[in-house]
């Protein structure tokens, strides 16, 4: 059953913040093999105009996914997750994520489209400071694989 059109531009309260830690971002920066100096060294990071160690682009992921979980657990959303892989992932950012940033998000349905028997959930995670500064958007893809018939 295709989910319904009418949860487009639902937005879901915004998460708890994250604390973003010096040693979550160098675990990250070593996991996806990125050796720049900026994601492990204050010094390094300073000497590019930044207060701390800045997280990879790709960081951010981790916590705009989780906040997604908000609008994949909608029991009135009616998705089934056993059924979903991640189609897309992009992100706009206004200033790189740096160690101590307190981050909230802020999850919105942007699109649902059926396509082949298959859902399509686009959703946007607006990312902001503890001032309540944007830092980044981030829009994730969803894929619920439509189900096989017997």
């Amino acid at each position: 059953m295709a989910l319904d059109q009418s949860f487009v531009g639902r937005t879901y309260p915004p998460t708890a913040p994250y604390e973003v830690g010096r040693e979550k971002i160098r675990e990250f920066a070593e996991a996806v093999g990125d050796a720049n100096p900026a994601y492990t060294d204050p010094d390094a990071a300073e000497q590019l105009g930044h207060p701390d160690v800045i997280a990879p682009p790709t960081f951010v992921f981790a916590i705009t996914f989780k906040a997604a979980g908000q609008v994949v657990a909608d029991p009135q959303l009616g998705l089934d997750y056993s059924r979903v892989v991640h189609g897309d992932q992009k992100f706009s950012y206004t200033r790189p994520v740096r160690a101590g940033d307190r981050l909230s998000v802020v999850s919105t349905i942007e699109a649902i489209k059926s396509l082949a028997g298959n859902d399509i959930l686009d959703i946007r995670g607006e990312v902001r400071d503890e001032a309540g500064a944007h830092v980044v958007t981030a829009w994730t893809k969803l894929v619920a694989r439509g189900a096989e018939e017997v």
